[in-house]
């Protein structure tokens, strides 16, 4: 029989396994230059599947189908290019995604020798930097230039387009969404890694063998075997007497806290934190026809908010005039209906009276 040798059992330290979310302040009342993180708030957009179908369909449905406007307004807005394949719409579109995501939307004003506008470049927020004086007056933006920065470029105010969403107070920068649920995506990645975990336990089960030695070196040669065995799904011979006793250790379906309804609700926490219910993004089997309405008509004032936005920014920075059309509003819809609700009640009060 082989020696107890409980000397080398060992623990495993949990204490960071679970990560600080204290809430903090921010005070910008002083802050005079201002670099967005792009590159980490844009990272999640592209990783996280529910949280970039909720800020592609805001920006859908933002530009919605297009925009109405003067023809000598549609003449100069048709010009613009942008990187050279762009249209306005894809411009605006890009503009809605850039701004939701991380707060900014930066683009460059290119005019002609008529001061006329000839073109709208968007450009990286992570390259710009915005300068203001003591009073929180924008002075001027700098674009980085990384391969030297001796050769940044500095843009006075008005040669920039510049979206500042859900700007606060004194702030000279927007304020993005993926910053506010931060702690919640992490949250999910983390929940989801685990549920990868329970569900490969199911087909690929940890294995404990207690084997009658306490020899490192045997342990190490039949562990080699038990490995390979379990990868290649092949059989493993033991002699007699030699292995005590074989454990498959899984994880029961249910066994332990079901994490399921936690994933699910921080997904909804992405659809709350923009507006944009289950509905509209293809997955509202839950909602009865009457709660799908109201969600719809909820979700029909956000982006009528963000088309106001829009209109006047452009209309301000540059001197254009647009309407962006909404796809398809629902309250008469909504206005039918409840006059139909009425007409039925009057009904059962008074039988004699004809339905309209």
């Amino acid at each position: 029989m082989a020696n107890n040798k409980l000397s080398g059992t060992n623990y495993t330290d949990m204490t960071n396994t679970v990560e600080s979310t204290l809430v903090y302040a921010v005070d910008d009342s002083t802050q005079i230059t201002f670099q967005e993180d792009w590159g980490r708030w844009n990272g999640y957009y592209k990783q996280i599947p529910e949280l970039q179908a909720v800020i592609d369909k805001k920006a859908i449905w933002t530009i919605g189908k297009g925009y109405k406007t003067s023809e000598a307004t549609r003449k100069i807005l048709e010009k613009i290019k942008g990187n050279g394949k762009d249209t306005f719409n894809g411009i605006m579109d890009n503009a809605v995604k850039t701004y939701t995501i991380g707060g900014n939307f930066y683009a460059e004003i290119i005019r002609n020798s008529r001061g006329e506008i000839k073109n709208l470049k968007p450009m990286n927020p992570s390259s710009i930097v915005i300068h203001a004086n003591g009073n929180g007056i924008i002075k001027y933006y700098e674009q980085l230039v990384q391969a030297d920065k001796s050769k940044n470029i500095i843009f006075d105010p008005k040669d920039i387009f510049h979206l500042q969403w859900n700007r606060i107070a004194d702030e000279i920068h927007g304020n993005g969404t993926i910053e506010k649920i931060e702690n919640i995506i992490l949250m999910r990645n983390e929940a989801m890694t685990d549920m990868k975990t329970v569900f490969h336990r199911y087909v690929k089960p940890l294995w404990i063998f207690s084997v009658d030695t306490d020899n490192t070196t045997e342990i190490d040669a039949f562990k080699v075997k038990v490995d390979r065995t379990v990868a290649n799904a092949e059989n493993l011979v033991v002699p007699k007497d030699t292995v005590d006793k074989i454990e498959r250790v899984s994880i029961p379906q249910y066994s332990t806290l079901d994490p399921l309804p936690w994933i699910k609700l921080l997904q909804n926490e992405f659809i709350r934190a923009e507006g944009v219910p289950e509905v509209i993004l293809g997955n509202g089997e839950s909602a009865t026809e009457a709660t799908a309405k109201i969600l719809y008509l909820a979700f029909q004032q956000m982006i009528e908010y963000n088309q106001m936005f829009l209109e006047e920014q452009i209309k301000a920075q540059l001197g254009l005039e647009v309407e962006f059309n909404f796809p398809a509003s629902i309250q008469p819809d909504l206005q039918t209906g409840n006059q139909k609700a009425r007409d039925v009640k009057n009904m059962e009060m008074n039988p004699n009276q004809a339905v309209r």
